[in-house]
């Protein structure tokens, strides 16, 4: 669903699974600063958006989350993930329950599989499960904005800032009070300062909640009876993940980024050696200069210093080896 926001002036549309939204409105630093200095929106409104109402919402999707969530308190915003039976990541939710609802918006494009999941797990529950995206429009405020949330808009509210579920139809009008508008870029190299993992760029088939540190903010480690749990439990305890995310400065000197999947060796065998891992995402960042989030093999060193393709990069552990 392509946002009406690309027809603002200096929009520029995102690429791939973003491509509905703007990557940036002309000024990509200048969009970042204004984030990170709590100003400005950016417009989500390509994420899927998925409802679940009826008395039994909370308990069932308790059932079938890693998170906790049976005790929900009305407007407390979570994290949550759905896993295979391998304990492999398949979806990931950002929720919010307004008292009779359960909200959550998820990766573009993936409402439909989440939906049909949801809807083989009813049985006796009483509960429906709504797929809401061409209704509702996901905005985020930056954390620190004082832009004025529409009454009656559910929010989420987290310590990077607030989403807002807005009527699609109020999608225009908002964006016209809420300050200049970021693009997509701008909230992704925060994303990537921040270490925040996202669905299908930090992961791919065989991903696992403790390689990208999910296992702090999205999986609850005292509760079972969901699917994958044992893959959890046994690593959580027995052993350790065989990947890890790091957080890596790339040179700067470099003209391009490298992009998704380009390959990461140790810089000490040079750009044959053998591939440890991979790039997720990369940015550039008004204050960082070209970042990137990477996933490489459990046991390369804290120190070893690493080649993205042909760029030089630096690790900062985000995950325990």
């Amino acid at each position: 669903m392509k946002s009406p926001l690309l027809s603002l002036p200096g929009a520029v549309p995102a690429e791939g699974v973003d491509e509905q939204v703007a990557a940036h409105y002309g000024d990509l630093f200048r969009e970042q600063r204004a984030l990170a200095d709590g100003t400005g929106f950016v417009d989500l409104s390509h994420r899927g958006v998925v409802a679940v109402s009826g008395e039994d919402r909370l308990s069932w999707l308790h059932l079938l989350l890693t998170q906790h969530v049976t005790d929900l308190p009305a407007g407390r915003a979570t994290e949550a993930l759905i896993l295979s039976a391998h304990g492999h990541i398949e979806h990931a939710l950002y929720l919010v329950d307004d008292g009779t609802t359960t909200w959550a918006h998820v990766e573009p494009g993936t409402q439909d599989a989440l939906l049909a999941y949801l809807e083989s797990m009813k049985f006796f529950y009483r509960v429906e499960a709504a797929d809401r995206t061409d209704d509702f429009a996901v905005v985020h405020l930056p954390a620190g904005s004082i832009a004025e949330v529409p009454e009656g808009a559910v929010v989420r509210e987290t310590p990077y800032g607030r989403d807002l579920f807005l009527p699609r139809t109020d999608l225009e009008s908002y964006a016209e009070k809420a300050g200049p508008p970021a693009g997509l870029l701008a909230y992704e190299a925060l994303r990537v300062e921040h270490h925040r993992p996202r669905l299908g760029f930090e992961t791919d088939h065989r991903t696992i909640p403790h390689e990208l540190g999910w296992i702090d903010t999205a999986v609850h480690l005292q509760k079972g009876c969901y699917r994958g749990q044992e893959t959890v439990a046994r690593v959580q305890n027995l052993g350790k993940p065989p990947r890890r995310l790091v957080f890596l400065h790339l040179d700067g000197s470099e003209v391009h980024l490298p992009p998704h999947g380009a390959e990461l060796r140790l810089a000490d065998d040079g750009p044959d050696g053998r591939k440890i891992g991979f790039i997720t995402t990369s940015v550039r960042h008004h204050e960082l200069g070209p970042i990137a989030l990477g996933l490489v093999k459990r046991n390369v060193p804290l120190d070893a210093r690493l080649l993205a393709d042909t760029t030089a990069a630096a690790q900062e552990v985000v995950v325990e080896p």
